[in-house]
């Protein structure tokens, strides 16, 4: 260990943000990447506990103490070696993941816990100061295996299945591979170069990409069961909670992710889609009300900043957190606190406690929504008497989270069971109830973190890796035997 008395010589240092009235005229990222030398200080705090906690927070594993006293010495290859060896996509959840490992770090009982997500970007970072290698598998095993979508989870999948010497395609319905990388995530907090970056070493590991193919469409559950030895279901869980009330149907009510998908097409082309390419969301000039208070309602209001929204207001229907951790939320489980986003403090204002009751127009357009105070008690919603009010709105966005996977002709198809929450029910090694389906990510646990979706992906792989190669010992084996009874003549 570097310094064993770091975390006693210096405070926490987070990274800075950009500006916000220049980050908001643009769709660059915005975190300001800190020097060298803070990113060693920093380094410098972590305990090296005896019981790392930070482990208990990150579902990969990541071996944060290793690589917390790599970069604090100034060993960056060998960090980025420690990485890589649990993280397929650490440039990824360095800018999206909400940091578990820091919420569980034991300097997190004072509420100062070492920046491990600026760590581990900067480690990240140095791999794409250069060209990334490709990872080769040293023999082909001849398996093939299909991987239906290409998010974190599926891309996961794939690329550690490749490594471990299987012939894989992947899947993906959307015209760019990525899935909520690509569509759901606003460039302000990761830009796409990246993804692309990733996305040509998986391909240059000998995965094949194909785009624009809708599994259950294009090709049918008895095609993709035919034709390889294995299919692993990726698909997330994008089904989105909707809102069936009064006034639904007008417009400028829409889907979050239908608003941010949209937007990043409209980014990838450097802002030249045209308004009819799209379904043309626009936020200028209206009064937004974001209902939803999670991630995915934040990355609307960023939008609808930049966008040049007249006003954005985001709802929610739980009360508002406590500003510090309650006894019943105790270290190291995740704080259960006010939390405030780059989006929200780039001009949001706020609610909480409210339910929407009905909305309201004038020429088939959303004009005013119409709410209700309400209180939590015993996990049930009770309206409050006399608290209803309206706030005038021009577009509305439903960010309330997923239901599930979207339940369509391959699950059909393939005749999958489901859990009691609509997804894919597996077994820890991710197989699905029908023999060589395996299901990884979010359609089996249901939306969850990135670094959920990156180590179910792991999981996943090892599990169809085991299946795998079980199959073909039985089919040598059963080659063996039929081989051994035709070389001796039938008695008699």
């Amino acid at each position: 260990m570097g310094d064993p008395r770091g975390f006693l010589k210096l405070g926490r240092q987070k990274e800075k943000d950009r500006a916000i009235k220049a980050r908001i005229q643009d769709w660059r990222e915005l975190v300001i990447p800190a020097s060298d030398e803070d990113l060693s200080a920093q380094a410098s705090r972590c305990m090296d506990c005896g019981i790392p906690f930070c482990h208990q927070g990150c579902p990969l594993g990541n071996l944060i103490p290793e690589w917390n006293d790599l970069v604090y010495t100034g060993r960056h290859a060998e960090a980025l070696e420690s990485l890589h060896s649990t993280n397929n996509f650490p440039e990824v959840t360095s800018r999206v993941c909400p940091a578990p490992c820091e919420a569980a770090c034991v300097l997190n009982i004072h509420g100062a816990p070492v920046t491990i997500k600026a760590v581990e970007r900067a480690i990240a970072d140095l791999a794409f100061s250069k060209e990334l290698e490709p990872v080769l598998a040293s023999s082909r095993t001849g398996s093939t295996v299909a991987v239906v979508g290409s998010g974190p989870a599926g891309l996961a999948v794939a690329q550690q299945l490749a490594r471990r010497g299987h012939d894989v395609t992947v899947f993906e319905r959307d015209d760019r591979l990525g899935g909520l990388l690509r569509y759901g995530i606003p460039d302000f907090k990761m830009e796409k170069e990246l993804l692309d970056r990733r996305i040509a070493q998986i391909k240059s590991e000998g995965v094949e990409l194909l785009t624009s193919v809708d599994a259950g469409q294009d090709i049918g559950g008895d095609a993709l069961r035919s034709r390889f030895d294995a299919v692993v279901l990726a698909a997330g869980a994008r089904q989105a909670r909707d809102l069936v009330i009064e006034g639904r149907e007008l417009g400028g009510i829409e889907l979050a992710m239908e608003f941010l998908t949209q937007q990043n097409k409209r980014v990838a082309a450097g802002g030249a889609v045209k308004r009819e390419d799209c379904t043309a969301i626009d936020a200028r000039g209206k009064r937004v009300i974001v209902l939803g208070g999670g991630d995915t309602g934040s990355d609307c209001v960023g939008t609808s900043i930049r966008q040049s929204a007249a006003s954005v207001l985001q709802l929610e229907l739980m009360p508002k957190p406590e500003l510090l951790r309650l006894p019943t939320n105790p270290w190291p489980e995740w704080p259960l606190i006010l939390r405030t986003s780059t989006s929200q403090e780039e001009g949001a204002n706020r609610d909480w406690a409210v339910m929407t009751k009905k909305f309201s127009g004038a020429e088939g357009h959303v004009r005013a929504l119409e709410a209700v105070r309400v209180t939590l008690q015993g996990g049930k919603v009770s309206e409050i008497p006399d608290s209803t009010f309206e706030i005038p709105c021009e577009l509305v966005l439903l960010a309330m989270g997923f239901v599930g996977p979207e339940k369509g002709a391959l699950i059909d198809q393939l005749g999958v069971a489901l859990d009691s929450r609509g997804n894919v029910r597996t077994t820890p090694t991710g197989a699905t109830s029908v023999e060589g389906v395996f299901a990884a990510g979010d359609m089996a646990r249901g939306q969850s973190l990135v670094v959920w979706a990156i180590a179910d992906g792991r999981r996943v792989a090892s599990g169809v890796d085991a299946y795998l190669r079980a199959s073909q010992r039985s089919r040598s084996e059963s080659r063996s035997s039929s081989e051994a009874r035709g070389s001796h003549p039938r008695p008699g």
